[in-house]
């Protein structure tokens, strides 16, 4: 047992996985220096420069050159800095690495890890502050990732790149920093959920950035009656339904928080299952405002989550 930082996890991870495969390289931009983050730090000191390569500021040509080494039996993690820069490589994302292995028959494997943090990210703007996991988790042949801690993104990440299949790797921007004990343990399998905290009263649902948050919900409503339930989805595609039914049949309300905009967000998804699955449960959802990230921490704070927001909205459902 170890602490390390949430970026030291996918440091480490991804040096283990070099080390024991040839084929696994990283590419991106600035990723010599050890990525803006740091989640490549010491990584091409210790691989050299063919493979943790530094690229051009293309991130359409990134990608591109990732999906043509991936089919030839290599296994690419593409640094994409954030997933707002991404737009720029849609293409080649969602009609190149998600649909090769279901046009040609599967006579081709695209195994990229596509790392792009999402969520606010402090005094950066619309433009550096989107969470946009809905968009990947609609298309057909992607994975769609999203830790919330130090052991995660360190066993997460090892179970994607042995994946197999285009994975959107979706790191929280403003998670980097925290710590937490890293715990040696078997492979953790993609679309399993985390119970974080149990509770008989109510089921809270959440993922990335926002499990921090609800935990913290949590305990103010603990200290008030109120048991609640929390779940780390950990995985938005596929998602461990089994696990989140199971919890909302028994507590009989669900309450799915999201750090993206709540306007058609991957909590939408959630509900609708349950809804059909199990009509019984009350439901509600929280997420963001439909507005853009604004630069001002005025302004910026009407996009943020909190803490006592959370907390209101589940004594609502569960009054």
């Amino acid at each position: 047992m170890a602490v390390s930082t949430y970026s030291q996890a996918a440091v480490d991870a991804l040096s283990a996985a070099m080390e024991s495969d040839p084929s696994v390289i990283a590419m991106g931009e600035d990723i010599g220096r050890g990525g803006i983050f740091g989640q490549y730090r010491g990584l091409q000191a210790r691989f050299g420069a063919s493979r943790v390569i530094d690229t051009p500021i293309s991130e359409a040509t990134i990608v591109g050159a990732a999906v043509g080494m991936a089919l030839t039996g290599m296994r690419p993690v593409v640094e994409l800095r954030v997933i707002d820069f991404a737009l720029c490589a849609m293409d080649e994302i969602v009609n190149q690495a998600a649909k090769n292995r279901y046009m040609f028959g599967g006579q081709g494997r695209v195994p990229v890890v596509l790392r792009m943090p999402i969520g606010v990210w402090s005094s950066s703007a619309a433009q550096h502050s989107q969470s946009l996991e809905s968009w990947f988790a609609h298309i057909p042949g992607l994975v769609v990732v999203a830790p919330a801690t130090p052991q995660d993104n360190h066993d997460l990440l090892r179970a994607a790149l042995a994946c197999g299949d285009p994975v959107a790797y979706l790191e929280h921007k403003e998670l980097w920093p925290t710590e937490g004990e890293i715990v040696a343990s078997e492979a953790l399998p993609i679309g399993r959920a985390r119970i974080v905290r149990p509770g008989r009263d109510l089921t809270i649902v959440s993922w990335s950035r926002s499990v921090h948050e609800c935990a913290q919900a949590c305990a103010s409503l603990a200290a008030q009656g109120l048991e609640a339930e929390l779940i780390d989805l950990r995985t938005l595609w596929p998602w461990d339904r089994e696990t989140v039914l199971a919890s909302a049949a028994r507590t009989g309300r669900l309450l799915i928080v999201h750090e993206a905009v709540q306007v058609a967000g991957f909590g939408a998804e959630i509900a609708a299952t349950i809804a059909e699955l199990a009509p019984e449960v009350r439901l509600a959802r929280l997420g963001a405002l439909r507005i853009p990230v604004g630069y001002s921490p005025g302004l910026e704070a009407q996009a943020r989550l909190t803490p006592e927001a959370i907390a209101a909205r589940a004594r609502a459902l569960a009054a």
